[in-house]
């Protein structure tokens, strides 16, 4: 396994899939004297600005139109 330039490496998927390392998974890295350890991040990382907008926004809707009256207002019926 080989480093890349941008410092990247590829895990192997079948170490993905016994440490549970799915997509997007916040991971650390951990110095000791044996080398270098991969685990999961204890914390998530910070929300993004579009998850930090999303949970500012959610529930902030007052909807007082029925299903049936938004389908038919953007059918244009």
């Amino acid at each position: 396994m080989r480093i890349t330039a941008k410092g990247q490496v590829t895990i192997p998927a079948s170490i993905r899939a016994k440490a549970g390392l799915l997509p997007n998974t916040d991971v650390e890295f951990i110095h000791d004297r044996s080398g270098v350890r991969i685990v999961k991040a204890r914390r998530a990382a910070k929300p993004t600005r579009g998850q930090a907008l999303v949970r500012r926004l959610r529930g902030a809707a007052k909807i007082t139109m029925t299903t049936d009256e938004i389908m038919k207002l953007t059918r244009g019926g």
